[in-house]
C-alpha cells in the first residue's frame, strides 16, 4: 500500500462532508479512492455504491486505471465505486426523468458538430465574435439559447450545455429524484471542484441534501472561469455543508525528486525562488516558423528517445500549446517534418466538430447508396461540414460556401429533371466525379482499408472541399481493433455484404466514445492545447509557444503566446494558472520552449 501523509491518513479518519484540497500531484485521487474503498467496507448497505464524478473522461480513465492498480482494495470494493463524468451522469437522470421539466419522453443527445450545424442559421447573422458588441453578443447568445430550448421540448434532442441546468431544476423540484439519488449513491466524491460552474452548483446542492459530499479541489488550478467557475465556489462548498477541511497542499507525489511543482509554485506568485530547479529545462529559438519548428522537432525526437531508452512501457510525452491553430500546427509539422526527418507518430486532440463531420461523409460513402437522392444527401452532408466545423464559430466563408453548394445543387437537379446538361462550371462537377469515384470503388470488408480507400479517393480528387474532408478525417481514432465503430462495421458487413448502416452507426459511435470511460491514458506523443491537458499526466512535457512577428524591428502581431500578445497585464492570475497547470503535468521533466527575442513575460523577473 502506499506510504500515507498525515494530511492523507486525517482525511481518511474523519467522517461526514469533506473538503480536500492540493496542488498538482498531492495525492487528493488516491487519498478519494482509498476513502471510497473505507466507506464501501465500512459503511454501504447491499446494491449502494459510492460516485466519483469528474469534469473530464482522461481524469476518469485515470481514476479507474489508479483503482485497479490498488492491490490493498478488494474486488468487490473496486465493484462499488462508479466513476464517471459529470455530462454522463447528468444524461442519465435526464433519460429518466426529463419529462419532469418538460423534454419529451424520447430523447436524443444533439452532439456538439450537430449543434453548431443547428445554430448555424442563427450565427450566420452575426459578425466575428470579436467584433460583436456587448448588445450584439446578449442578443446572439439569446437567440441560440432560445434555438437550443426549441431542440430540446420540441424534438427532444439535447445539447450538452442544457444537462447541467436542467438537472438543477429536476433535483431541487423533486425530493423524490434526489431520495433516489441519494439511496442509491449515499455518498458523492466531487473531483475537480474549483472549475465547478453555477449550473453544476446547483446540482451539487441539491445532492449534498441527501447523500454525504466529497469535494477535491486546487484553488490554483482553476482555469475555466470562462464557462463560469467561481473562485469563491469553495466559500460556497463550506457556507453550505459546513465540511471539514484537509490541506494536503504541501505534498508531491507524481514528480517526486524533482522540483517541478516548486516551479510551478514559483509562477503563480511570479517570484523565482532558484536560478534552476531540478526537471524544469529552458531552450529557446529564433521567431520564424522553421527554426521555430526545427528547435521543437529537435526536442521532441530528443525527449522520445530518452523515454525508449528508459525502457518504460506506455510512455508518454505531451507537447502543449497556447492555442487550438498551434495544436494543429505542430501536428501538421510531426507528420511532415523537414529534410531526412521521418514521420513522428503522435495523437493530436484537436476539437472534433470538423473530423466528427468529415467521418460522417466518409461513412455515408461507404454506404454506395446508388438511389435518386443519396447525391442530393452527400452535398447535404458537405454542406452540413461547412456549418459544423467551426463549432461556435462557423467562419463567413464557410457558411457562403455552404450556400454556393445548395443554389449548385438546386441547379443542377432543374437540369437533370428537363433532360438538360449539367453546367459545365457547377462546384458540383468535381465533387460529383468524386461521389461517383468512390461509389463504384471495390469494398473488401475490411472496414480500415475500406475507409481509408475512400478517404484516398477524396484526397486525389479535383474537389479541394473534399480534400480538405480527407485532411480532417485523419483525426478520427476510432477504427483501432476493438473499438465500438470497427466492431459495428464489420458487423454491418457481415449482415448486409455491404455497408448498408455506416453512417448511423459512426454517428452512434461518437455519442457513445464521448461518454466511455475506459480509455487507456495517453501515450507515446501527444499535442493538445494547454487547457485539454487539466487532469492529465505524462512522463514528460514539452511547452511550446508562438513567436513575435516583427517590421523593422518592431512587434506587429505576436500570435498564440501562453499570455495574449506576451504583455504584462495586471496579476495575470488566469495566465499563470494556466501555465502551472501545464508545468506540473509532467512526472519527469518540463521542457518549456519560448522565442529569443521576446521570452514568455511569465519567465521574467518583475523588473524585466
Amino acid at each position: 500500500m502506499v506510504e500515507l501523509t498525515d494530511g492523507q491518513k486525517e482525511v481518511l479518519r474523519v467522517d461526514g462532508y469533506q473538503l480536500v484540497k492540493g496542488g498538482p500531484g498531492s495525492g487528493k485521487t488516491t487519498v478519494s479512492i482509498l476513502k471510497a474503498a473505507k466507506i464501501a467496507r465500512e459503511t454501504l448497505r447491499p446494491e449502494q455504491r459510492i460516485l466519483f464524478l469528474s469534469f473530464a473522461r482522461a481524469t476518469v480513465s485515470r481514476v479507474l486505471e489508479a483503482i485497479d492498480e490498488e492491490n490493498h482494495i478488494t474486488r468487490e470494493e473496486k465493484r462499488r465505486i462508479e466513476v464517471d463524468t459529470y455530462h454522463a451522469f447528468f444524461w442519465r437522470v435526464l433519460k429518466t426523468h426529463g419529462y419532469l421539466v418538460g423534454f419529451p419522453r424520447r430523447l436524443t443527445i444533439l452532439t456538439p458538430p450537430n449543434e453548431a450545424i443547428a445554430l448555424s442559421s442563427v450565427r450566420s447573422n452575426y459578425k466575428k465574435e470579436s467584433k460583436l458588441s456587448a448588445e450584439e453578443k446578449a442578443q446572439k447568445w439569446e437567440r441560440e439559447d432560445a434555438e437550443r430550448n426549441r431542440l430540446a421540448m420540441e424534438e427532444g434532442k439535447i445539447c450538452f450545455d442544457l444537462f447541467a441546468g436542467r438537472v438543477g431544476t429536476l433535483l431541487h423540484g423533486s425530493q423524490k429524484v434526489r431520495t433516489l439519488i441519494s439511496t442509491m449513491y449515499p455518498f458523492i466524491i466531487l473531483d475537480e471542484f474549483q472549475d465547478t460552474s453555477a449550473d453544476q452548483w446547483r446540482v451539487v446542492e441539491a445532492l449534498g441534501r441527501g447523500s454525504t459530499l466529497i469535494a477535491l479541489a486546487d484553488p490554483e488550478q482553476r482555469i475555466f472561469d470562462f464557462i463560469g467557475a467561481d473562485p469563491e465556489r469553495l466559500d460556497h462548498f463550506k457556507a453550505a455543508f459546513k465540511p471539514s477541511v484537509h490541506d494536503l497542499a504541501g505534498d508531491n507525489h507524481r514528480s517526486k525528486g524533482t522540483e517541478i511543482a516548486l516551479f510551478g509554485n514559483d509562477i503563480l506568485v511570479g517570484r523565482f525562488r532558484q536560478s534552476n530547479y531540478q526537471g524544469i529545462d529552458f531552450g529557446v529559438f529564433e521567431s520564424n516558423q522553421n527554426q521555430a519548428f526545427a528547435t521543437l522537432v529537435t526536442q521532441v525526437l530528443q525527449a522520445r528517445k530518452r523515454l525508449i531508452e528508459s525502457g518504460k512501457r506506455d510512455w508518454s510525452l505531451a507537447i502543449l500549446v497556447p492555442t487550438k491553430k498551434m495544436t494543429r500546427l505542430v501536428s501538421d509539422t510531426l507528420r511532415e517534418p523537414f529534410g531526412t526527418v521521418p514521420p513522428i507518430n503522435h495523437t493530436a486532440a484537436v476539437d472534433m466538430e470538423g473530423p466528427i463531420l468529415a467521418a460522417e461523409i466518409i461513412a455515408f460513402l461507404l454506404q454506395q447508396d446508388r438511389d435518386e437522392a443519396s447525391f442530393d444527401q452527400f452535398v447535404e452532408l458537405l454542406c452540413g461540414y461547412f456549418h459544423g466545423r467551426g463549432g461556435a464559430a462557423p467562419t463567413k466563408g464557410d457558411l457562403e460556401e455552404a450556400a454556393r453548394f445548395r443554389a449548385a445543387l438546386t441547379k443542377w437537379n432543374e437540369c437533370l429533371a428537363t433532360g438538360r446538361p449539367t453546367p459545365a462550371k457547377s462546384v458540383l462537377k468535381a465533387t460529383g466525379g468524386i461521389y461517383g469515384s468512390a461509389s463504384a470503388l471495390a469494398l473488401a470488408g475490411d472496414p480500415d482499408k475500406d475507409w481509408v480507400a475512400v478517404r484516398a479517393i477524396l484526397a486525389a480528387g479535383g474537389c479541394s472541399r473534399l480534400k480538405d474532408v480527407a485532411k480532417e478525417v485523419r483525426n478520427v481514432r476510432l477504427l483501432e481493433r476493438g473499438t465500438q465503430l470497427r466492431q459495428g462495421l464489420v458487423q454491418d458487413w457481415r449482415d448486409f455484404g455491404r455497408y448498408r448502416n455506416a453512417l448511423a452507426i459512426t454517428r452512434q459511435a461518437f455519442v457513445q466514445e464521448h461518454f466511455a470511460t475506459a480509455h487507456k491514458p495517453e501515450s507515446g506523443v501527444v499535442v493538445m492545447n494547454m487547457h485539454k491537458a487539466k487532469g492529465k499526466q505524462f512522463d514528460e512535457v514539452i511547452i511550446f509557444e508562438g513567436w513575435p512577428r516583427r517590421v523593422r524591428g518592431e512587434i506587429v502581431a505576436n500570435p498564440d503566446r501562453i499570455v495574449g500578445g506576451n504583455v504584462r497585464d495586471g496579476a495575470m492570475i488566469q495566465a499563470r494558472q494556466n501555465f502551472r497547470v501545464s508545468v506540473t503535468r509532467a512526472k519527469i521533466r518540463t521542457t518549456i520552449l519560448t522565442p529569443k527575442d521576446d521570452i514568455c513575460v511569465l519567465l521574467r523577473r518583475a523588473d524585466g
